[in-house]
């Protein structure tokens, strides 16, 4: 898809993900979205589409890095239950407990009784989440591996996006099908009633986006509210300018 017409339909979109954002402060409702996939899948460009419009104290975004060790011994659940929305908040995870279904099983990161406890306990987790009032969404961002590789070489090539490789990812190349078995399992113990999953295809990352921010919005309730409006009252004086009397002065401008 092209920049010029992803823009001109992700527009009406953000428009939408506004009202929603009111809805949520208007009601106090607690929402949270888990956006998981594989290395390269879309799942910054997605969120920086759906926040970048969004009020910041009021959308959150929840990108952990590996548990500390003192995490390690703690419930597994626990470091996550800190990013928990509060009442009219938006959290949206980069990645969240699934890690432990899909890089810390594939990778060998957890142990084997880990990682089946971890299939038991996630659904009654979120069954509690879902029962205390959070509107709970859990999407899987699927591409192919030559897709996949495509990213991963304009990654290595561009330095503003090297960072984004890290020698897990590179190793993840190789284990393109086990990530897939790994997703299997991970689905067939986790998709329920209270929180499915949602797959939506990130082959091409500009589509995916507009697909799976409508998919959402059509999740929640109507979350249209009238928009008072608002009028700014004229200046009493004429506008003024910047002044510095003390000590500190403006870096000089050096682009014009």
């Amino acid at each position: 898809m092209k920049k010029k017409e992803y823009e001109s339909l992700l527009e009406p979109l953000q428009l939408e993900l506004n009202n929603l954002a009111r809805w949520l402060r208007h009601t106090g409702a607690r929402m949270m979205v888990l956006l998981e996939g594989r290395d390269t899948a879309g799942k910054g460009g997605v969120i920086n589409a759906i926040s970048e419009k969004l009020n910041p104290r009021q959308v959150h975004t929840v990108a952990l890095s590996k548990p500390t060790e003192r995490e390690r011994t703690q419930w597994y659940f626990q470091r996550y239950v800190a990013h928990l929305p509060a009442a009219g908040e938006l959290v949206l995870f980069d990645r969240s407990w699934y890690n432990r279904a899909g890089v810390e099983k594939v990778m060998g990161f957890c142990t084997d009784s880990e990682y089946r406890r971890f299939l038991r306990q996630a659904p009654v987790f979120e069954k509690m989440l879902v029962d205390d009032g959070i509107l709970l969404y859990k999407y899987w961002l699927a591409v192919d591996q030559v897709h996949q590789e495509e990213r991963f070489a304009e990654r290595a090539e561009d330095p503003l996006k090297r960072w984004k490789l890290s020698p897990i990812d590179l190793e993840a190349r190789e284990h393109y099908r086990d990530y897939g078995r790994a997703r299997d399992a991970m689905f067939d113990a986790t998709h329920t009633k209270h929180a499915p999953w949602h797959v939506v295809e990130f082959d091409d990352q500009r589509r995916g986006r507009l697909t799976l921010i409508r998919h959402l919005l059509d999740l929640v309730p109507d979350v249209k509210l009238p928009i008072e409006p608002l009028e700014l009252p004229s200046l009493s004086t004429k506008p003024s300018k910047e002044r510095y009397d003390g000590p500190v002065t403006p870096v000089k401008g050096r682009y014009s």
